[in-house]
């Protein structure tokens, strides 16, 4: 019983890192005008 709490542990604290990674920076897509701007310049 305490190795499968051990491995149930074990699962959850590689499931909550993986759950960390990912794309860092702003959670919303950029304005699409805002590049149009840039290249009419």
């Amino acid at each position: 019983m305490k190795r499968l709490f051990t491995a149930f542990i074990a699962m959850l604290a590689v499931s909550t890192l993986l759950a960390g990674c990912g794309q860092k920076g702003p959670l919303y897509l950029p304005d699409e005008s805002k590049p149009a701007e840039a290249q009419a310049e």
